[in-house]
């Protein structure tokens, strides 16, 4: 797993990849909904990122998932307000695992 950051234009873009079971990406839009989950037989509840959602638009951000398919891990992209720059740096990890 990596934990890290992009500054795009004036605004900090963090990412969390991991090289896990990846997501089709015809699938995406349903991810963070209530109760989803994308492989029944999987543990959880479905709640995760349908929480993590509401918690970054919470503090006026946005999130996405960006995936090219299945066993090709997927990184999760996330704004939050007040996280701004106005220069452009290449990304940096914060965290790998």
């Amino acid at each position: 797993m990596t934990v890290g950051v992009d500054a795009i234009g004036d605004e900090f873009v963090f990412f969390v990849r991991d090289n896990g079971i990846g997501i089709d990406p015809g699938e995406a839009g349903r991810l963070f909904g209530l109760f989803q989950k994308l492989d029944p037989a999987s543990e959880g509840t479905g709640l995760g990122l349908a929480l993590i959602k509401r918690i970054v638009e919470g503090h006026g951000g946005r999130i996405r998932v960006e995936s090219a398919g299945p066993g090709q891990g997927a990184t999760f992209r996330f704004t939050l307000a007040g996280t701004r720059r106005g220069t452009a740096q290449a990304a940096r990890p914060l965290l790998e695992h």
